[in-house]
């Protein structure tokens, strides 16, 4: 894969024992060593007045100011410094280069994989939480879509709910978001019943699954749901929202996903977009464990070196098929 990568990332201090440290990424790079068929490209800043059109003008001001003076605590969880802002224009103008890069065909071992930080799916119009300042993805998508795609899909497996995301684009027509998260974990959003409003209808599916969902469970709202419906709105990109946080050894979360589950995940998406010719790019979002990270993310890597992830034993749990029944209910999955 190529991944697009940039120091500056590792400038935005979030201080001792915040769990979304420069570590993270001098984890993945660590990791990524030791495989072959690994191009790191370092891509420009996002230009601000393309923040500007996914988030609030005052806000996009508010923050930038914050960073200059210093930085501070903006809320409970979401720490910034002096270069946080430019760590954040690096961030997402690596997504930025992704979601150009799969648009234009770069694919197989060229996969693009944004490896910036800090994160972006908790930032909505008009602010920072959640760890996160910019929506990557959605600047990303707004991109592709300025440079003439008709549709982008923005599948989120983050064990978190993307809330940033869906508050961006709950109106839109020409994003899709999917989200598969764990049920009740921060931020409380997400819900079957949020599918999008006016022109967005329908645009957003939600998969909030009980702790414990594992691979197998991930899997089915891929193959049922998620994949039949990104297929039927026939984006020209698909992003993925890619957090490994979900993961069995994760920290922060009670999901039962293993490093193979993240390989057949990858594998799934790689079918989709073949079948939807559509381009393929993934930005990093969470994952707190430094192993399991830079476990699963060399996994997805190795998917687009040849590798083959063994498939998983055991059936849909039942509290799984009750969300994926939901979410038919809703109108998911009938056509």
């Amino acid at each position: 894969m190529n991944f697009g990568y940039r120091e500056v990332c590792l400038d935005h201090d979030t201080g001792p024992r915040h769990p979304e440290s420069a570590d993270r990424l001098r984890a993945i790079r660590r990791g990524l060593a030791e495989y072959h068929g690994v191009e790191y490209v370092a891509a420009g800043d996002a230009d601000e007045e393309l923040i500007c059109t996914v988030h609030d003008p005052d806000y996009v001001e508010e923050i930038k100011t914050f960073c200059q003076d210093g930085g501070g605590n903006w809320d409970a969880d979401t720490v910034a410094v002096e270069d946080t802002w430019k760590a954040a224009l690096a961030s997402a103008g690596l997504a930025e280069w992704a979601a150009l890069s799969a648009l234009e065909g770069d694919d197989g071992r060229e996969t693009p994989f944004a490896l910036g930080r800090p994160p972006g799916h908790h930032a909505v119009a008009d602010n920072a939480m959640g760890f996160c300042f910019v929506d990557n993805a959605v600047v990303a998508a707004q991109s592709a879509l300025d440079e003439g795609a008709e549709g982008v899909a923005i599948f989120d497996w983050d064990v978190h709910h993307g809330n940033g995301t869906q508050d961006i684009c709950y109106d839109r027509d020409d994003i899709f978001y999917a989200s598969i998260h764990e049920d009740g974990l921060y931020p409380g959003t997400g819900d079957v019943d949020e599918t999008g409003t006016g022109d967005g209808t329908m645009t957003t599916l939600n998969v909030p699954y009980d702790p414990g969902a594992d691979t197998v469970d991930y899997l089915a709202a891929v193959d049922e749901l998620i994949a039949p419906e990104i297929e039927s709105f026939d984006p020209d990109l698909l992003l993925v929202s890619a957090g490994f946080d979900a993961h069995r050894h994760d920290p922060i979360s009670r999901m039962r996903v293993s490093s193979e589950g993240y390989g057949l995940l990858t594998q799934r998406m790689r079918e989709l977009t073949d079948r939807c010719d559509a381009g393929l790019g993934f930005v990093l979002e969470g994952g707190y464990s430094l192993d399991t990270l830079t476990d699963s993310l060399t996994t997805v890597h190795e998917v687009f070196d040849g590798y083959q992830p063994s498939q998983p034993d055991g059936s849909v749990s039942e509290d799984a098929r009750d969300v994926l029944d939901a979410l038919v209910d809703q109108g998911f999955g009938s056509t």
